[in-house]
Protein backbone atom coordinates (compact mmCIF):
# COMPACT_ATOMS: atom_id res chain seq x y z
CA UNK A 1 0.00 0.00 0.00
CA UNK A 2 1.10 3.30 -1.02
CA UNK A 3 -0.51 4.99 2.19
CA UNK A 4 -4.00 6.27 3.36
CA UNK A 5 -6.24 8.09 1.76
CA UNK A 6 -7.13 10.91 3.72
CA UNK A 7 -11.13 12.18 4.46
CA UNK A 8 -12.32 15.29 5.58
CA UNK A 9 -15.78 15.74 6.14
CA UNK A 10 -18.26 16.46 9.06
CA UNK A 11 -21.24 14.95 6.40
CA UNK A 12 -21.40 11.70 8.16
CA UNK A 13 -23.30 10.11 5.57
CA UNK A 14 -21.02 11.42 2.62
CA UNK A 15 -18.29 10.09 5.41
CA UNK A 16 -20.22 6.57 5.68
CA UNK A 17 -20.15 6.75 1.89
CA UNK A 18 -16.72 7.45 1.20
CA UNK A 19 -15.42 4.68 4.15
CA UNK A 20 -17.79 2.44 2.33
CA UNK A 21 -15.87 2.97 -1.34
CA UNK A 22 -11.99 2.88 0.80
CA UNK A 23 -12.75 -0.64 2.20
CA UNK A 24 -14.44 -2.03 -1.34
CA UNK A 25 -10.97 -1.08 -2.96
CA UNK A 26 -8.80 -2.17 -0.41
CA UNK A 27 -7.54 1.28 0.97
CA UNK A 28 -7.17 2.39 4.29
CA UNK A 29 -8.71 5.90 5.58
CA UNK A 30 -7.90 8.58 7.97
CA UNK A 31 -10.42 10.77 8.68
CA UNK A 32 -9.82 13.84 10.24
CA UNK A 33 -12.46 15.73 11.67
CA UNK A 34 -12.69 19.74 12.07
CA UNK A 35 -9.60 21.78 10.60
CA UNK A 36 -7.25 22.42 9.93
CA UNK A 37 -5.89 19.37 8.31
CA UNK A 38 -2.24 18.79 9.61
CA UNK A 39 0.30 19.40 6.77
CA UNK A 40 2.48 16.53 6.74
CA UNK A 41 -0.66 14.75 6.35
CA UNK A 42 -2.09 16.71 3.59
CA UNK A 43 0.91 16.05 1.55
CA UNK A 44 1.82 12.07 2.39
CA UNK A 45 -1.84 10.80 1.57
CA UNK A 46 -1.94 9.23 -1.76
CA UNK A 47 -5.58 10.68 -1.86
CA UNK A 48 -7.46 13.58 -0.46
CA UNK A 49 -10.95 13.76 -0.07
CA UNK A 50 -12.69 17.01 1.09
CA UNK A 51 -16.29 16.77 1.56
CA UNK A 52 -17.69 20.15 -0.06
CA UNK A 53 -18.91 21.14 3.69
CA UNK A 54 -15.56 21.79 4.55
CA UNK A 55 -14.23 22.66 1.02
CA UNK A 56 -13.85 26.44 2.58
CA UNK A 57 -11.69 25.20 5.39
CA UNK A 58 -9.05 24.27 2.38
CA UNK A 59 -5.52 22.27 2.68
CA UNK A 60 -2.85 23.25 5.44
CA UNK A 61 -2.82 26.51 4.61
CA UNK A 62 -0.53 28.61 1.68
CA UNK A 63 1.47 26.52 -0.97
CA UNK A 64 -0.69 23.31 0.00
CA UNK A 65 -1.67 22.82 -3.12
CA UNK A 66 -0.71 19.48 -4.49
CA UNK A 67 -2.51 16.49 -6.97
CA UNK A 68 -4.75 14.21 -6.02
CA UNK A 69 -7.54 16.22 -4.14
CA UNK A 70 -10.82 15.35 -5.02
CA UNK A 71 -13.87 17.86 -3.86
CA UNK A 72 -17.13 16.03 -3.45
CA UNK A 73 -20.82 17.11 -3.19
CA UNK A 74 -24.19 16.03 -3.55
CA UNK A 75 -26.55 19.15 -5.09
CA UNK A 76 -25.96 18.70 -8.88
CA UNK A 77 -27.60 21.70 -8.40
CA UNK A 78 -25.37 24.10 -6.32
CA UNK A 79 -23.25 25.57 -9.01
CA UNK A 80 -20.90 27.27 -7.14
CA UNK A 81 -19.34 24.09 -5.64
CA UNK A 82 -16.91 24.40 -9.21
CA UNK A 83 -15.27 27.45 -7.27
CA UNK A 84 -14.84 25.96 -4.20
CA UNK A 85 -13.29 23.56 -6.19
CA UNK A 86 -10.67 26.12 -8.14
CA UNK A 87 -10.13 27.99 -4.41
CA UNK A 88 -8.81 24.25 -2.85
CA UNK A 89 -7.12 23.24 -5.86
CA UNK A 90 -8.84 20.12 -6.43
CA UNK A 91 -8.69 18.54 -9.68
CA UNK A 92 -12.07 17.14 -10.21
CA UNK A 93 -15.38 17.85 -8.49
CA UNK A 94 -17.10 14.52 -7.88
CA UNK A 95 -20.84 14.50 -7.28
CA UNK A 96 -22.25 10.99 -5.18
CA UNK A 97 -23.68 8.94 -6.32
CA UNK A 98 -23.75 9.51 -9.71
CA UNK A 99 -19.20 9.65 -9.59
CA UNK A 100 -19.31 6.40 -7.22
CA UNK A 101 -17.98 4.43 -9.90
CA UNK A 102 -15.09 6.74 -11.20
CA UNK A 103 -14.08 7.90 -7.71
CA UNK A 104 -14.28 3.80 -6.57
CA UNK A 105 -11.12 3.24 -9.44
CA UNK A 106 -9.47 6.44 -8.34
CA UNK A 107 -8.94 5.32 -4.55
CA UNK A 108 -7.96 1.88 -5.74
CA UNK A 109 -5.35 3.35 -8.34
CA UNK A 110 -4.05 5.83 -5.34
CA UNK A 111 -3.35 3.05 -2.86
CA UNK A 112 -1.71 0.64 -5.23
CA UNK A 113 2.17 0.95 -5.72
CA UNK A 114 1.47 1.65 -9.19
CA UNK A 115 4.47 2.24 -11.50
CA UNK A 116 5.38 1.57 -15.53
CA UNK A 117 2.95 -0.98 -16.59
CA UNK A 118 4.03 -4.57 -17.05
CA UNK A 119 5.34 -5.66 -20.63
CA UNK A 120 2.86 -8.37 -22.24
CA UNK A 121 4.16 -11.05 -24.09
CA UNK A 122 1.75 -13.48 -26.08
CA UNK A 123 2.57 -17.46 -27.16
CA UNK A 124 1.32 -18.81 -30.16
CA UNK A 125 1.95 -22.14 -31.69
CA UNK A 126 1.99 -22.57 -35.29
CA UNK A 127 0.58 -26.02 -35.11
CA UNK A 128 0.06 -28.69 -32.13
CA UNK A 129 2.86 -29.66 -30.65
CA UNK A 130 5.21 -26.40 -31.68
CA UNK A 131 5.79 -25.83 -28.21
CA UNK A 132 4.29 -22.65 -27.41
CA UNK A 133 3.31 -23.62 -23.90
CA UNK A 134 6.99 -24.87 -23.27
CA UNK A 135 8.25 -21.55 -24.06
CA UNK A 136 5.53 -19.64 -22.19
CA UNK A 137 6.88 -21.64 -18.72
CA UNK A 138 10.58 -21.30 -19.40
CA UNK A 139 10.07 -17.31 -20.84
CA UNK A 140 8.46 -16.93 -17.29
CA UNK A 141 10.48 -18.36 -15.02
CA UNK A 142 13.69 -16.66 -16.82
CA UNK A 143 11.71 -13.45 -16.29
CA UNK A 144 11.19 -14.35 -12.69
CA UNK A 145 15.15 -14.94 -12.21
CA UNK A 146 15.97 -11.25 -13.83
CA UNK A 147 13.97 -10.10 -10.92
CA UNK A 148 10.63 -9.14 -12.88
CA UNK A 149 7.57 -9.32 -11.10
CA UNK A 150 6.04 -12.36 -13.79
CA UNK A 151 2.77 -13.23 -14.15
CA UNK A 152 2.01 -16.79 -16.55
CA UNK A 153 -1.19 -16.61 -17.47
CA UNK A 154 -2.84 -20.00 -19.27
CA UNK A 155 -5.31 -18.37 -22.13
CA UNK A 156 -5.91 -22.18 -23.58
CA UNK A 157 -8.95 -23.45 -21.68
CA UNK A 158 -8.56 -26.90 -23.56
CA UNK A 159 -4.63 -27.34 -23.22
CA UNK A 160 -4.74 -29.22 -19.86
CA UNK A 161 -3.46 -26.49 -17.76
CA UNK A 162 0.07 -24.95 -17.51
CA UNK A 163 0.19 -26.06 -13.20
CA UNK A 164 0.50 -29.29 -14.58
CA UNK A 165 3.54 -28.73 -17.06
CA UNK A 166 5.39 -26.20 -14.25
CA UNK A 167 4.60 -29.28 -11.47
CA UNK A 168 2.25 -26.61 -9.09
CA UNK A 169 -0.62 -28.56 -10.20
CA UNK A 170 -1.11 -28.86 -6.41
CA UNK A 171 -0.46 -25.60 -5.22
CA UNK A 172 -3.25 -23.73 -3.76
CA UNK A 173 -4.44 -20.34 -5.31
CA UNK A 174 -7.27 -19.26 -7.82
CA UNK A 175 -7.93 -20.70 -11.08
CA UNK A 176 -9.37 -19.28 -14.20
CA UNK A 177 -12.58 -20.55 -13.30
CA UNK A 178 -13.06 -18.70 -10.04
CA UNK A 179 -12.32 -15.33 -12.15
CA UNK A 180 -14.36 -16.46 -15.49
CA UNK A 181 -17.02 -14.30 -14.72
CA UNK A 182 -15.09 -11.47 -13.60
CA UNK A 183 -15.96 -8.17 -14.79
CA UNK A 184 -14.90 -4.51 -14.27
CA UNK A 185 -11.66 -3.41 -12.20
CA UNK A 186 -9.75 -6.02 -10.24
CA UNK A 187 -7.48 -4.93 -7.60
CA UNK A 188 -4.52 -6.00 -8.59
CA UNK A 189 -2.10 -6.65 -5.48
CA UNK A 190 -5.33 -8.74 -4.48
CA UNK A 191 -5.59 -10.76 -7.67
CA UNK A 192 -1.39 -11.46 -7.44
CA UNK A 193 -1.78 -12.36 -3.99
CA UNK A 194 -4.49 -14.90 -4.55
CA UNK A 195 -2.87 -16.78 -7.61
CA UNK A 196 -0.73 -19.89 -6.51
CA UNK A 197 3.20 -18.87 -7.14
CA UNK A 198 5.83 -21.30 -8.52
CA UNK A 199 9.98 -20.64 -8.41
CA UNK A 200 8.62 -16.72 -8.02
CA UNK A 201 6.36 -17.15 -10.82
CA UNK A 202 2.74 -15.95 -10.76
CA UNK A 203 0.29 -18.09 -12.29
CA UNK A 204 -3.32 -18.32 -13.74
CA UNK A 205 -4.02 -21.26 -14.95
CA UNK A 206 -7.06 -24.07 -15.76
CA UNK A 207 -7.77 -26.82 -13.34
CA UNK A 208 -9.55 -30.21 -14.31
CA UNK A 209 -13.06 -29.28 -13.70
CA UNK A 210 -14.85 -29.20 -16.99
CA UNK A 211 -13.56 -25.85 -18.60
CA UNK A 212 -15.87 -22.48 -18.13
CA UNK A 213 -16.44 -20.40 -20.87
CA UNK A 214 -14.09 -17.94 -20.33
CA UNK A 215 -15.49 -14.34 -21.49
CA UNK A 216 -13.53 -10.69 -23.56
CA UNK A 217 -14.38 -9.22 -20.41
CA UNK A 218 -13.03 -11.55 -17.72
CA UNK A 219 -9.88 -11.70 -19.72
CA UNK A 220 -9.52 -7.50 -19.97
CA UNK A 221 -9.98 -7.38 -16.24
CA UNK A 222 -7.42 -9.63 -15.25
CA UNK A 223 -4.90 -8.63 -18.02
CA UNK A 224 -5.28 -4.39 -16.95
CA UNK A 225 -5.31 -5.69 -13.18
CA UNK A 226 -1.87 -7.67 -14.10
CA UNK A 227 -0.29 -4.72 -16.30
CA UNK A 228 -0.65 -2.59 -13.48
CA UNK A 229 1.72 -4.65 -11.17
CA UNK A 230 4.23 -3.97 -13.70
CA UNK A 231 6.94 -6.40 -14.61
CA UNK A 232 5.85 -8.97 -17.30
CA UNK A 233 2.72 -10.84 -18.21
CA UNK A 234 3.02 -13.96 -20.06
CA UNK A 235 0.26 -15.54 -22.12
CA UNK A 236 0.30 -18.72 -23.72
CA UNK A 237 -2.44 -17.91 -26.38
CA UNK A 238 -4.77 -21.36 -28.39
CA UNK A 239 -4.43 -21.33 -31.96
CA UNK A 240 -7.92 -20.46 -32.66
CA UNK A 241 -9.04 -17.03 -31.23
CA UNK A 242 -11.97 -16.85 -28.76
CA UNK A 243 -13.66 -13.81 -27.90
CA UNK A 244 -11.00 -13.71 -24.54
CA UNK A 245 -7.82 -15.20 -26.61
CA UNK A 246 -9.14 -11.80 -28.98
CA UNK A 247 -9.04 -9.36 -26.31
CA UNK A 248 -5.20 -11.05 -25.20
CA UNK A 249 -4.22 -10.25 -28.59
CA UNK A 250 -5.38 -7.02 -28.94
CA UNK A 251 -3.24 -6.44 -25.60
CA UNK A 252 -0.20 -7.77 -26.47
CA UNK A 253 3.07 -5.75 -26.89
CA UNK A 254 4.82 -8.18 -28.32
CA UNK A 255 3.49 -11.75 -29.97
CA UNK A 256 5.69 -14.41 -30.46
CA UNK A 257 4.87 -17.06 -32.99
CA UNK A 258 6.51 -20.82 -32.54
CA UNK A 259 7.16 -21.97 -35.54
CA UNK A 260 8.22 -25.48 -36.05
CA UNK A 261 9.90 -27.34 -39.30
CA UNK A 262 8.31 -28.59 -42.15
CA UNK A 263 6.14 -27.74 -44.76
CA UNK A 264 2.91 -28.94 -43.12
CA UNK A 265 3.67 -27.38 -39.86
CA UNK A 266 4.76 -23.92 -41.84
CA UNK A 267 1.27 -23.45 -43.73
CA UNK A 268 -0.46 -23.87 -40.28
CA UNK A 269 1.95 -21.62 -38.96
CA UNK A 270 1.06 -18.72 -41.60
CA UNK A 271 -2.64 -19.25 -40.71
CA UNK A 272 -2.52 -18.07 -37.20
CA UNK A 273 0.18 -15.68 -38.35
CA UNK A 274 -2.31 -14.60 -40.74
CA UNK A 275 -5.28 -14.11 -37.86
CA UNK A 276 -3.12 -12.79 -34.93
CA UNK A 277 -1.15 -10.32 -37.33
CA UNK A 278 -4.46 -8.41 -37.78
CA UNK A 279 -4.92 -7.91 -33.66
CA UNK A 280 -1.09 -8.10 -32.88
CA UNK A 281 0.73 -4.86 -32.69
CA UNK A 282 4.53 -6.70 -32.93
CA UNK A 283 4.62 -10.29 -34.04
CA UNK A 284 7.12 -11.84 -34.68
CA UNK A 285 8.51 -15.57 -34.98
CA UNK A 286 10.38 -17.89 -33.04
CA UNK A 287 12.15 -20.99 -34.96
CA UNK A 288 12.02 -24.30 -33.56
CA UNK A 289 16.04 -25.50 -34.34
CA UNK A 290 16.18 -28.05 -37.52
CA UNK A 291 18.71 -30.56 -37.90
CA UNK A 292 20.54 -29.89 -41.44
CA UNK A 293 18.84 -30.09 -44.84
CA UNK A 294 15.86 -28.27 -43.03
CA UNK A 295 14.29 -24.67 -43.85
CA UNK A 296 16.30 -22.25 -41.86
CA UNK A 297 15.14 -19.85 -38.92
CA UNK A 298 15.28 -16.93 -41.13
CA UNK A 299 13.69 -18.71 -44.32
CA UNK A 300 10.63 -19.96 -41.87
CA UNK A 301 10.58 -16.03 -40.82
CA UNK A 302 10.36 -14.91 -44.42
CA UNK A 303 7.91 -17.29 -45.39
CA UNK A 304 5.66 -16.24 -42.50
CA UNK A 305 6.28 -12.62 -42.85
CA UNK A 306 7.58 -11.99 -39.50
CA UNK A 307 10.48 -10.63 -37.90
CA UNK A 308 12.44 -13.14 -36.55
CA UNK A 309 13.09 -12.88 -32.76
CA UNK A 310 15.32 -16.23 -32.84
CA UNK A 311 15.57 -20.06 -32.95
CA UNK A 312 15.12 -22.13 -29.90
CA UNK A 313 17.93 -24.28 -29.57
CA UNK A 314 17.71 -27.94 -28.55
CA UNK A 315 17.64 -29.59 -24.96
CA UNK A 316 18.00 -33.27 -25.01
CA UNK A 317 15.96 -34.65 -22.28
CA UNK A 318 12.99 -31.83 -21.73
CA UNK A 319 10.38 -34.21 -22.25
CA UNK A 320 11.57 -36.59 -19.40
CA UNK A 321 12.36 -33.98 -16.91
CA UNK A 322 8.53 -32.75 -17.69
CA UNK A 323 7.38 -36.11 -16.20
CA UNK A 324 9.05 -35.85 -13.54
CA UNK A 325 7.94 -32.30 -12.78
CA UNK A 326 10.91 -30.02 -13.55
CA UNK A 327 9.47 -27.33 -15.47
CA UNK A 328 11.15 -26.43 -18.90
CA UNK A 329 14.08 -23.81 -18.31
CA UNK A 330 14.32 -24.20 -14.48
CA UNK A 331 18.12 -25.04 -14.22
CA UNK A 332 19.34 -21.38 -15.57
CA UNK A 333 21.73 -22.70 -17.20
CA UNK A 334 20.11 -25.02 -20.02
CA UNK A 335 20.18 -24.07 -23.72
CA UNK A 336 16.12 -23.36 -23.05
CA UNK A 337 16.72 -21.24 -20.35
CA UNK A 338 19.55 -19.21 -21.46
CA UNK A 339 17.72 -18.27 -25.14
CA UNK A 340 14.95 -17.15 -22.98
CA UNK A 341 16.97 -15.02 -20.55
CA UNK A 342 19.13 -13.34 -24.27
CA UNK A 343 15.30 -13.28 -25.81
CA UNK A 344 13.77 -11.21 -22.92
CA UNK A 345 16.86 -8.73 -23.11
CA UNK A 346 16.45 -7.94 -26.61
CA UNK A 347 12.61 -8.02 -26.92
CA UNK A 348 11.31 -6.08 -23.89
CA UNK A 349 13.29 -3.39 -24.12
CA UNK A 350 11.89 -2.94 -27.97
CA UNK A 351 8.49 -3.79 -27.30
CA UNK A 352 8.30 -1.21 -24.56
CA UNK A 353 9.47 1.54 -26.83
CA UNK A 354 7.09 0.45 -29.17
CA UNK A 355 4.03 0.83 -26.63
Amino acid sequence: MAGSVLIHTEDEQLLDDLLRLCAAAGAAADVVHGGPVPAAQWERAPLVLVGDDRAAAGGPGTGSRRPGVLLIGRDLDDHTVWARGVALGAEHVLHLPGDEPWLADRIADAVEDTGPPALTLGLLSGCGGAGGSTLACALALASARQGRPTLLIDGDPLGGGLDVLLGAEETTGLRWPALASSRGRLPATALQEALPEVRGVRLLSWDRSDAARLSAEAMRSVLTAARRRGGAVIIDLPRAADPAAAEALAQLDLGLLVAPPGLRALLASRRVADGAGVAVRDLRAVARRTGAGRNSAEERARLLGLPLAGEVPEEPGLSDAAESGEPPGADPSSPLARFCATLLDRALPVAGAAS
